[in-house]
């Protein structure tokens, strides 16, 4: 172990004495006012901007000490004040190197309206469709649920079957009237 060790460890122990002996109990003094006056007498102009200073009720008698008001700091130095940090930079003015943007094209000026609102995609699978007494019925599932669709059925309310012609299955999504197709292969 270094000398160095050994002092800082020797400092550390006395510290830590200090915190565990050390007096903690309240001061319960009052510090008085210290008079200090100043070595020679003050001249003119300053006696005249401290009794400018002094507000008119408190006005100090002779030997007193007396506490001026605070000025604001916008009287002191104005809005932004010199140095301030509501200045365009900051503190430090800045450079940039970096070449200035180009300008904005016409494009960005007038984005083009958002596109209409469409039909999610289907959310049925193909399983199989067959001919029942002259008509087609078609086999579709979600998930876990199957659906048996003839010609003008109504699916949960949202989707409406409008022909069966294979190879396609034709679907109107009733919330927004579009029309949809599904792929349902051709006759076998």
């Amino acid at each position: 172990m270094k000398p160095r060790h050994i002092l800082m460890g020797v400092a550390l122990a006395g510290a830590a004495a200090l915190v565990v002996f050390g007096d903690k109990s309240p001061s319960n003094t009052v510090a008085e006012a210290v008079d200090r006056r100043p070595p020679r007498a003050p001249s003119a102009a300053a006696a005249a901007t401290t009794v400018m200073a002094a507000p008119a009720s408190a006005a100090a008698r002779p030997g007193e000490t007396s506490i001026l008001r605070l000025v604001p700091r916008e009287e002191l130095i104005g809005d932004a004040g010199e140095g301030s940090f509501k200045s365009k930079d900051g503190v430090f003015g800045g450079q940039s190197w970096n070449p200035p943007p180009p300008p904005p094209t016409a494009a960005e000026l007038h984005p083009a309206p958002p596109p209409p609102p469409t039909a999610p995609p289907l959310p049925f699978q193909y399983l199989g469709k067959a001919a029942a007494d002259g008509q087609w019925e078609v086999y579709l599932g979600r998930g876990e649920q199957t659906f048996v669709v003839h010609k003008g059925e109504q699916i949960e309310g949202v989707y409406r079957v409008d022909a069966i012609a294979p190879p396609t299955l034709t679907l109107t999504y009733l919330p927004m009237n579009q029309v949809q197709q599904l792929n349902i292969g051709v006759i076998e």
